[in-house]
């Protein structure tokens, strides 16, 4: 990536920031327009309300495109578990359904199944992690004509394991189960295309790689899964016609905005376009490359050095995401306390220190980890 990329995000002057899988800086030009929005605010109060709203059309516009699907297939909600949790309660579930999963899951896409599993007798089946991958012939071997919900991440956050999206969306679809993807440890990061990937619904958010402010969260809902699924939080713009107050009778709409019960944080929008904007201009192929080139740089130089790499390095499994452990008996906090000290911003996960880079990265930032690594 260019200057004028990591130009763009001060973060890169004070910190060598690597910790993009927790929450990314903001480029200056999200937090310009988000400024401008409430300054806006403050001054004119509604009379620009269209403008907001047209905002956050165009926001559903950029993600529709950069996940190859339909602008009145994405929803905007408050976050990834709002997403997930909206998609669990808004199936019809029965005994003796079942749902395959990850074993290491983010609780965000856990808690909603398991409250299902709790609810209704539905049995939670869960492919296990060992050293850093999961073995994705034993997780297709779970799933049976019993199974209504396939349900992982994109990339997995404690070890940044990347799934063969459209082998499992193949098996899912199979069985004529629901393939649901949370797709925030990789959207802004790698590419995805859903529909090819036969991802059925995928909720992500906008404060880890999309480097937009917190508070933007998003679901995609294909035709397929719209069909089968009941919107359960709805609200006054989740009908046809919002505007037309009289009409208490109006269908919901259907499509994903039906999911969309009322009004947002309309400056939030103002920053996620930006970001969203930058990030589509620079292209998902050109960042993955970029990233992948500093995540191989990273590995290459541990070499040697008392630290054992988690994360696959497997074509088709490894992500942007690097975990490392500290083979000598330092634990991760211990190593995110001290890099910290050097202004080297990382996150400890459990027993291992996770390693995030993003675009706005480039090599001196990796050397400059390596050489801090105690």
């Amino acid at each position: 990536m260019n200057d004028e990329i990591r130009a763009l995000f001060p973060a890169t002057t004070y910190y060598t920031y690597l910790n993009s899988a927790a929450i990314s800086p903001i480029p200056t030009t999200a937090l310009d327009a988000v400024t401008r929005q409430l300054a806006d605010v403050a001054v004119n109060g509604s009379l620009h309300y269209q403008d907001w709203v047209d905002t956050k059309d165009r926001c559903r516009d950029l993600a529709a495109e950069m996940l190859s699907v339909r602008s009145d297939q994405i929803a905007f909600v408050r976050n990834t578990s709002d997403g997930v949790a909206s998609i669990a309660n808004g199936l019809k579930w029965k005994a003796g359904d079942n749902i395959v999963s990850f074993e290491g899951e983010f609780p965000a896409n856990f808690y909603p199944w398991r409250r299902i599993r709790d609810a209704y007798g539905v049995e939670l089946r869960l492919c296990r992690e060992i050293d850093g991958r999961v073995d994705i012939d034993e997780m297709l071997s779970m799933i049976d004509h019993n199974t209504k919900v396939v349900a992982i991440s994109a990339v997995q956050y404690a070890s940044g394991f990347r799934a063969d999206l459209e082998r499992i969306g193949r098996a899912a679809r199979d069985v004529d189960a629901l393939f649901v993807v949370d797709i925030i440890q990789g959207f802004g990061a790698i590419p995805f295309d859903l529909p090819a990937q036969f991802v059925d619904a995928a909720c992500g958010a906008s404060h880890k790689w999309l480097c937009a402010p917190e508070g933007c969260g998003m679901i995609y809902l294909s035709d397929r899964a719209r069909e089968r699924l009941e919107p359960t939080l709805v609200g006054w713009i989740s009908v046809e016609t919002p505007w037309d107050f009289a009409d208490r009778e109006q269908p919901f709409r259907s499509t994903a905005l039906a999911w969309e019960s009322g009004t947002g944080c309309a400056a939030l929008f103002y920053g996620l376009e930006q970001s969203l904007s930058l990030l589509h201009t620079t292209g998902a192929d050109n960042i993955e490359r970029h990233l992948a080139g500093l995540t191989d740089q990273l590995c290459s130089s541990l070499t040697g050095k008392d630290y054992e790499i988690i994360s696959s390095r497997t074509p088709g499994e490894a992500s942007q995401i690097v975990c490392i452990k500290h083979t000598g008996g330092l634990t991760s906090n211990q190593i995110a306390s001290h890099l910290e000290t050097e202004k080297i911003i990382v996150s400890p996960r459990g027993d291992r220190l996770r390693i995030a880079p993003h675009f706005y990265n480039n090599s001196s930032d990796i050397d400059r980890l390596v050489e801090a690594l105690p």
